[in-house]
């Protein structure tokens, strides 16, 4: 099988764990050099280690997405270690679900944070290893397309109960992602994002397993998420590798014409 990203670098934000995970090892297995990002220290090694093993190359930035200079700092390690930036995906996300009645403006702001100012500031941060670096590029008779891949939900296009805060922050990111795309387009850049609705990862298992994320714990309570599940046509959940792979297509050469568009994953939901 071919290469489709040899030698690219892609930067992946949220990647110690769940999708970001898949979609770093995928990355790997098709060439690309990638910068594994998680608030945690010990799942980025891990999946940097088991993109060594198979005999690629990565490197872990480790830290809150949402603080001041993460963007910047991520992405001069990226250039540090590998010296140049074809991909960059803005994945890192969680939950932190309550009825609009009684959600706290602390709740509303963080889910702004993470899905929406963090994807901002790594995208301007990334300005002069993409827009910039593909303007001269163009200059010089070169044609290189660079990748920028958002995810949103199926929450930011319809809305969803108990999700005022996240499904504000996922809408704004489709704003964000057609916007970029008309603004970077002509630089060869393609900027895209991913709906998905439900994916099996630790946000949407079981409540009653007790996961917690920022305090707050996380999930989906039992007897709703089996309602949900049969709402949708294909009567299951989508696997975090098939959701890494409808990354990985948007990221690759096969998206080249593909810019400002959402794409949803979500089994025909």
């Amino acid at each position: 099988m071919s290469k489709l990203l040899e030698n690219q670098v892609a930067i992946v934000t949220g990647s110690g764990r769940g999708i970001g995970r898949e979609v770093a090892l995928l990355f790997a297995e098709h060439g690309a050099r990638v910068v594994v990002s998680d608030k945690d220290d010990a799942p980025a090694l891990e999946v940097v280690s088991a993109i060594r093993e198979m005999g690629g190359e990565a490197t872990a930035y480790c830290g809150d997405i949402t603080s001041a200079g993460f963007a910047e700092s991520i992405v001069d390690k990226g250039i540090s270690e590998f010296g140049r930036l074809d991909i960059l995906v803005n994945n890192a996300g969680y939950t932190s679900d309550s009825l609009i009645h009684k959600m706290t403006d602390e709740q509303f702001q963080a889910m702004l944070d993470i899905h929406l100012i963090a994807p901002f500031r790594l995208i301007r941060a990334a300005t002069p290893y993409m827009r910039d670096a593909a303007k001269k590029e163009i200059e010089q008779g070169i044609v290189h397309h660079r990748k920028i891949v958002n995810v949103s939900s199926g929450a930011g296009v319809n809305g969803n109960v108990g999700q005022a805060n996240y499904s504000s922050a996922k809408a704004g990111v489709i704003g964000l992602t057609k916007t970029v795309g008309k603004e970077w387009a002509q630089f060869n850049v393609n900027t895209n994002a991913v709906a998905y609705g439900f994916i099996d990862t630790r946000l949407t298992r079981p409540k009653e397993e007790g996961e917690t994320v920022e305090g707050g714990t996380i999930g989906i309570p039992g007897k709703v998420r089996d309602m949900f599940i049969q709402k949708i046509p294909q009567r299951r959940p989508g696997t975090a590798r098939e959701a890494a792979e409808s990354i990985f297509y948007l990221a690759s050469p096969l998206s080249n014409y593909v810019n400002g568009q959402v794409i949803s994953i979500n089994g025909g939901l």
